[in-house]
């Protein structure tokens, strides 16, 4: 079973930068299609961005050019760079996985073809 936990979430003020990790253990997530997800208290989850084994990328259009996701399988661990965050950006991060070998598509910015989650971590910004 794969696990996952997110860390580097906290506070910081509008125009500020969050770098998130997520750390995988049980086995290696690198042949996974992986991706990062926020939800705000009383609204929609919303998909951000997913990595694909071969580094490939992709981002909802209202964080492209100000987040960045990367991977490194030596660790095992999946990043979310932040920049230039605004106060609507205030939300639950949570990583997430799909089944090993699995290819992103042009499903990987919604919640279902993922199967491993981690508990989320906070994100808060003022203005």
């Amino acid at each position: 079973q794969l696990q996952l936990v997110e860390s580097g979430g906290g506070s910081v003020q509008a125009g500020g930068s969050l770098i998130l990790s997520c750390k995988a253990s049980g086995y290696t997530a690198k042949t996974h299609c992986m991706g990062w997800f926020r939800q705000a208290p009383g609204e929609e989850g919303q998909g951000l961005s997913s990595i694909n084994r071969d580094g490939t990328t992709q981002f909802a259009d209202f964080v492209k050019g100000r987040f960045t996701i990367s991977r490194d399988s030596a660790v095992n661990t999946l990043y979310l760079q932040m920049n230039t965050l605004k106060p609507e950006d205030t939300a639950m991060y949570y990583c997430a996985a799909q089944d090993a070998l699995s290819t992103c598509d042009a499903r990987s910015l919604l919640r279902r073809p993922y199967k491993f989650w981690g508990p989320g971590t906070q994100v808060t910004v003022s203005s």
